[in-house]
């Protein structure tokens, strides 16, 4: 057995550092995290110093296992988890859960996985840092006790199966506020002034703006008549130098949102396609706040672009971390191998690579070199003056290789260079137009942009961005989705030919791509939470809580501190939490028109509904789901009543009736007793009884098609054409036909035969050893039965218990 047992997270990162080891070495991987807090309530003993329990995972025992006996054979075990907090913390489980030694047990770090690297770390070793583990013990052990006290409130207080996190929570309440503004926001309009000159040269056009906007109609026509006779002539030119300088190296947060930018990816996405570069070390280390690049970096990307592009294009620069707490005094992300401007990899990997690399090559890259030319035009029958701007790049610099994108919600626009033109020439107008324009609302978040806000904020770390943003649309707080926008008329005035002209013209507003939207239920936790735990959803206490957790990996303070100060105060106001009011975002629309009784919109026990009437009432009740766009916050009186239309007659088909309503799995009309999917949107409110007809014909059809042989004898066997190709049904199980067999010609007899067959085939025992099937009953019946009594036994004990002690009455 090998001398040497390095133990990494990932099998791939194992791969990658034993082609790097020479012989006596074993590089073995523990699959990430090892050992966890218990899931019982005892996990943490708040009141013995926050003592935390610990467990193996279920499902790395037998990786634990293996270690085990691979550490007891090595003379040397070398912990190769990740540098950060996380990779730190992983080592200390190993190290306790191996029941490893100080004295034979190495700690080894690198921040990218090359041959001089881990060559580097190995000559260089340490011990594990108790400081950053004691660090991401605390945010786990706070996690916990924040999640384990406040979802049962919630439970109790909103609905059932509800759970909160302390980052999470903050994340969800900037969506819900933005989604507030964007409600409450009212847009202006406004008049933009565009003016098209036709040149000299018969060829060339000349676009000018004026620099204000007119607040009405009105003045805008005013303007423009008095451009009817106007002479247009170039007053001033003016030309000025500028220079562009290139973006820092990336860090987590700036990959996560360029990625998002210019590649479409998802923030988890971006996080998991990054691993596997790092992995395979073709980048650093992916998680990082740091822009800083190593003296080996920076003389790497200086030969790659004097090599490539020439030493006029290469200008050192050293960045420094802005970010609030930046936990790691790491590299920013950058390639292992700047000579490597493209590598092998799925179409992600390679994408993101060249992303990378063309980021990091562009940060010691000179300025662009730009020229921007202004031109004035006077207007001769006022004073206003019209503004035409231009862009020549007279060196392109970085820009040769990388451009930074912006999270601008209005297009780009691309300066273009200007047209030969001079002082003092006049100009011919082709046209003059005056559009109406609209205040735009803050724009909703992107995961990208929610990343950056965060940062801002200072909440949260590199290694939290992609899990926080990822529970917080698992747990249906919030979606990310696409939504259509709106037709919204705009008016138009064109002033050409000496005429001017006013039209009213439609364009679409609101059209949404992937932006996080707040659900419902989303915004009654908020509100309660925000409302009841003022704290916990403060943005400058979560990121007061994050820069403690900083202090103590710097060994700067004590983490049973840190966490006494949280907790306490915390759990207190827990405790007066349960004497709130339940939290429904309830709200009253008015009152049905046919029965009298209120009509109200609420969260209920399966999500956001509406209900007329009370519980109180002797009538029960009335109910309806609200339809996947509508919201509890803007839902008008006349869309809840419209619910309540459903189920609805369509009509009648083979003298049975045609019912349209909205199921657990959607839309569907009902007829005979069979259920036919209404198509993505098509309106159950308004589907006719033809489309029902050709709906339930269609799968009729289908369902005809499915069947390939029937058995009048016996109904309860036939042949089916399945999803994976022919099959039989026999006493409702699917029996598979042999290979070579035409299902057209089996018979009764066969079916049958086949379907015993494969009775007699099945196994015999269970996965314990023990006879499968009946012989397993009597055991656990016997069990059950023991249980049972046990537990009749100890009840009838405490109740005698209970009779027999005296009442205390008041002295």
């Amino acid at each position: 057995m090998s001398k040497n047992l390095v133990i990494v997270e990932s099998p791939a990162k194992a791969k990658t550092i034993e082609g790097f080891l020479g012989e006596g070495f074993v590089v073995k991987s523990s699959y990430g995290h090892v050992r966890d807090l218990t899931k019982k309530d005892t996990a943490i003993d708040v009141n013995n110093n926050f003592e935390p329990t610990y467990e193996v995972s279920a499902d790395k025992l037998k990786v634990i296992s293996e270690l085990k006996k691979l550490s007891k054979e090595a003379e040397i075990v070398w912990l190769a988890t990740d540098e950060d907090r996380e990779g730190e913390a992983i080592s200390w489980h190993l190290f306790e859960s191996l029941g490893l030694k100080e004295a034979n047990t190495r700690r080894i770090v690198f921040h990218e996985i090359t041959k001089n690297a881990i060559t580097a770390a190995i000559q260089n070793p340490r011990k594990i840092d108790k400081n950053l583990v004691d660090a991401q013990q605390a945010r786990r052990i706070l996690d916990r006790l924040v999640g384990f006290e406040l979802s049962p409130i919630l439970w109790k207080k909103v609905k059932p199966s509800l759970s909160a996190g302390r980052v999470q929570s903050v994340a969800v309440r900037l969506i819900v506020e933005r989604e507030r503004e964007i409600t409450d926001f009212q847009a202006t309009s406004s008049f933009k002034v565009v003016a098209i000159f036709d040149l000299e040269d018969g060829k060339s056009v000349l676009k000018a703006e004026l620099p204000k906007r007119f607040k009405d109609e009105a003045l805008a026509n005013e303007f423009l008549t008095k451009c009817l006779d106007a002479k247009f002539t170039i007053s001033n030119l003016e030309t000025k130098p500028s220079k562009k300088s290139p973006a820092a190296p990336f860090t987590t947060s700036t990959l996560q949102q360029e990625a998002s930018r210019k590649l479409g990816f998802s923030v988890s996405q971006t996080m998991v396609v990054a691993q596997k570069l790092y992995e395979s070390g073709k980048i650093t280390y992916m998680r990082t706040d740091s822009v800083n690049l190593s003296e080996l970096a920076l003389n790497a990307s200086r030969d790659e672009i004097n090599k490539s592009y020439g030493k006029e294009y290469h200008f050192q620069r050293v960045f420094k971390t802005k970010s609030k707490g930046a936990q790691e005094a790491h590299e920013a992300i950058r390639p292992t191998y700047f000579e490597a401007q493209t590598i092998d990899g799925d179409n992600g990997q390679q994408r993101l690579y060249d992303l990378i690399w063309k980021r990091t090559i562009a940060s010691q890259m000179s300025d662009a070199e730009l020229e921007k030319t202004t031109a004035t035009i006077a207007i001769s029958t006022t004073d206003e003056n019209l503004v035409a701007q231009g862009e020549v790049i007279k060196f392109d610099g970085f820009l040769r290789v990388y451009m930074e994108s912006t999270d601008d919600e209005e297009e780009e626009q691309q300066s273009s260079m200007l047209p030969p033109i001079k002082v003092g020439e006049v100009l011919a107008l082709n046209n003059i137009t005056a559009t109406e324009r609209f205040s735009q609302s803050p724009p909703r978040f992107t995961e990208a942009s929610l990343v950056k806000k965060l940062e801002e904020l200072g909440i949260g770390r590199p290694s939290t961005y992609a899990p926080t943003i990822s529970t917080v649309q698992k747990r249906g707080y919030v979606v990310k989705e696409d939504r259509i926008g709106r037709d919204r008329n705009y008016k138009l005035l064109k002033l050409i030919d000496g005429v001017i002209t006013a039209s009213v013209n439609t364009e679409v507003t609101g059209t949404e791509r992937n932006k996080l939207f707040p659900t419902d239920i989303g915004m009654v936790v908020n509100d309660f939470l925000v409302e009841n735990f003022k704290n916990i959803l403060d943005f400058n206490f979560t990121a007061s809580v994050e820069k403690e957790f900083d202090e103590i990996a710097e060994g700067q303070m004590e983490w049973h501190d840190m966490l006494k100060n949280f907790y306490f105060p915390f759990h207190k106001t827990v405790e007066e939490a349960e004497n709130v009011d339940r939290a429904s975002g309830e709200r009253e629309l008015g009152v049905d028109p046919k029965s009298g009784r209120k009509l109200i919109v609420r969260i209920g026990r399966y999500g956001p509904m509406v209900q007329i009437g009370s519980t109180d009432e002797e009538e029960k009740p009335l109910f309806a789901s609200l339809r996947k766009n509508q919201r509890l916050e803007n839902i008008t009186f006349e869309e809840a009543l419209e619910l309540f239309k459903l189920p609805r007659t369509v009509g009648e088909y083979e003298t049975e009736e045609v019912v349209a309503a909205i199921g657990r799995f959607g839309p569907y009309v009902r007829h005979k007793g069979a259920f036919y999917s209404i198509p993505k949107g098509e309106d159950p409110l308004e589907i006719g009884i033809d489309r029902s007809v050709e709906l339930i014909e269609a799968k009729r059809k289908a369902e005809r098609e499915k069947v390939i042989k029937i058995f009048p004898e016996n109904e309860n066997v036939q042949v089916l054409n399945g999803r994976y190709g022919p099959y039989i049904v026999a006493d409702k199980k699917n029996v598979r036909i042999p290979k070579g067999t035409d299902p057209k010609s089996l018979t009764l007899e066969e079916c049958l035969a086949l379907a015993e067959k494969k009775e007699e085939t099945a196994p015999r025992f269970g996965r314990k050893g023990k006879a499968a099937g009946d012989a397993d009953k009597p055991i656990k019946t016997a069990a059950k039965k023991t249980a049972k009594k046990k537990t009749a036994a100890k009840k009838k004990t405490a109740a005698k218990k209970k009779k027999s002690t005296p009442k205390k009455t008041d002295k």
